[in-house]
């Protein structure tokens, strides 16, 4: 008798956990009322059930059905019935438009010579083989990567997934490196745009689907869809064609995951002098954002681009880089990975994909990099907690500048090279009242197109944070750039510059995502 009673325990066990599963805790109905009202008490009760508190998830994860929805409460993936794939010759047909739109503006608006194409310049691309180009830096480590994210945003607005959008990100720029330009095809912008096309691409769509809400309506709806369309044109031209920006729904419909936002702002000191750590120099307003999207010690299955971060800096005033307004844009994106807890160490190990881009008076640099990392957080108290992030990818693909003349042909002043990056991040959190950091940047680049030699670049960037009140913090961050490039036929170049940033900074956490690992 005694396994039939284990049975009929077990048996009765799980259909009381069965009867815990919320299959649908966000849904609105109408007919109990004001909408908006129904709304704010989804979001309250979501967020009191579902906050993340300084554990490594919500307590009440186990409610949800986790083939559904993350242990927060949101959607796992897009709302198939809502978000249905298009036929594959609208993308296709987007795409192609894209390239158009370049074009016209190229021949017509800036009436640049390589606007100009014909049938003569077609052919003689497809007969002669690519090139590595002489464009500018910009252009080619964040020009063309932007363009990237518009040919797979062609497909990923319109209902396939990741994997599925990555094609037309190729097939963009294949078809644009051929019959855009009456310029050679491209080695470069062939691998650049549509691999770090993806990443930022997903990147957009992710936010912008964080920022959307059909259940929405009025002035919120509104601000909502133009703000979505200003991250992700192409989205927001979709929905404007298929009429998504009036749709109406009961429940949500996107894949959302937490997501943090830190804004500082405030005055980046330069100093003039080479290896002078805090010699004179002028000072320079700066501004900084930073993305911090999912949970890395969230214990479940990922996509690509499930985590995330992203950070970019601008400043104001010249002198401070090579080409002016944009300082850097970093970032990283988990393609697979998986969760372990080690004691009290949660660790996330995954593959990544790296984005770099560094622009200062020392060097320019762009980067496209793959491979792994291990983020780890130690808890030493309730409100004190130790997070370290390691990396260590292969990159394909780099450009970095030379302080010589520029290429054999005179028009470039930067290599293309291909080696090792390397990363280690440390903050230690004080709870609300305090963060201090340390980031170590080192980039191994050997040359393969154009002067040849090695490069050896290291950027170090502590900082430490102090709480003022609520959301507000006193910041001060210490950067220093070093670089020991041996050329083959010149002299060996070593140099460190330095800089150092005074600012207020606006933390903005995510109710489940706590922590201020930011």
């Amino acid at each position: 008798m005694k396994p039939i009673f284990t049975i009929l325990l077990c048996l009765l066990s799980v259909a009381q956990l069965s009867a815990q599963v919320i299959t649908a805790p966000d849904t609105i109905n109408p007919q109990k009322g004001n909408r908006e009202q129904q709304l704010k008490k989804i979001e309250s009760r979501k967020e009191k059930l579902f906050s993340d508190s300084l554990g490594n998830e919500p307590a009440n994860a186990v409610w949800l059905d986790s083939t559904k929805f993350n242990k927060y409460g949101d959607l796992l993936h897009d709302d198939p019935e809502y978000n249905k794939r298009q036929p594959l010759w609208k993308p296709a047909v987007e795409v192609v438009g894209v390239n158009a739109l370049f074009m016209a503006f190229n021949r017509y608006v800036a009436k640049a010579d390589y606007g100009y194409v014909t049938f003569d310049t077609w052919k003689h691309n497809l007969k002669t083989g690519p090139e590595w180009d002489t464009d500018e830096f910009g252009i080619n480590f964040i020009g063309h990567p932007y363009q990237g994210t518009l040919y797979y945003n062609a497909a990923r607005t319109q209902g396939y997934n990741f994997w599925q959008s990555a094609p037309f990100a190729v097939a963009g720029s294949l078809s644009w490196e051929y019959f855009g330009e009456n310029t050679l095809p491209s080695y470069n912008d062939m691998i650049y745009t549509p691999l770090n096309g993806i990443a930022l691409g997903e990147i957009l769509y992710r936010v912008s689907s964080n920022i959307l809400d059909d259940r929405t309506r009025g002035t919120e709806r509104t601000i909502r869809e133009i703000s979505a369309g200003l991250i992700n044109p192409v989205r927001g031209l979709n929905r404007l064609l298929s009429g998504h920006t009036r749709r109406v729904t009961n429940k949500e419909i996107y894949q959302k995951e937490p997501l943090n936002l830190t804004f500082f702002a405030g005055v980046h000191r330069l100093n003039e002098q080479q290896n002078d750590v805090f010699g004179e120099g002028g000072n320079k307003a700066m501004l900084n954002a930073q993305l911090d999207y999912g949970n890395p010690f969230e214990d479940r299955k990922r996509k690509p681009f499930d985590l995330f971060r992203l950070r970019a800096e601008l400043s104001y005033g010249g002198n401070d880089t090579i080409g002016g307004t944009i300082n850097n844009i970093t970032g990283y994106g988990i393609l697979f990975g998986r969760n372990n807890q080690i004691g009290k160490l949660a660790v996330q190990t995954g593959i990544f994909q790296y984005y770099n881009y560094w622009n200062t008076r020392n060097f320019d640099l762009g980067a496209l990099s793959f491979g792994g990392g291990v983020l780890t957080k130690l808890p030493l108290s309730k409100q004190i907690n130790l997070y370290t992030n390691a990396h260590l990818g292969i990159i394909p693909l780099a450009g970095n500048s030379t302080r010589f003349a520029p290429d054999s042909v005179g028009l470039r002043d930067y290599v293309f090279a291909n080696g090792i990056s390397g990363k280690i991040e440390t903050t230690l959190s004080l709870g609300k009242y305090a963060t201090a950091a340390l980031v170590y940047n080192h980039f191994w680049l050997r040359t393969f197109e154009g002067l040849e030699g090695t490069n050896s670049i290291g950027i170090i960037r502590p900082r430490i944070t102090l709480n003022l009140f609520k959301n507000l913090s006193l910041g001060y961050e210490h950067f220093g750039y070093s670089t020991n490039r041996k050329l083959q036929d010149f002299a060996n170049q070593q140099a460190t510059i330095t800089d150092q940033k005074i600012f207020l900074q606006i933390f903005l956490e995510d109710p489940q995502r706590r922590g201020r690992y930011n």
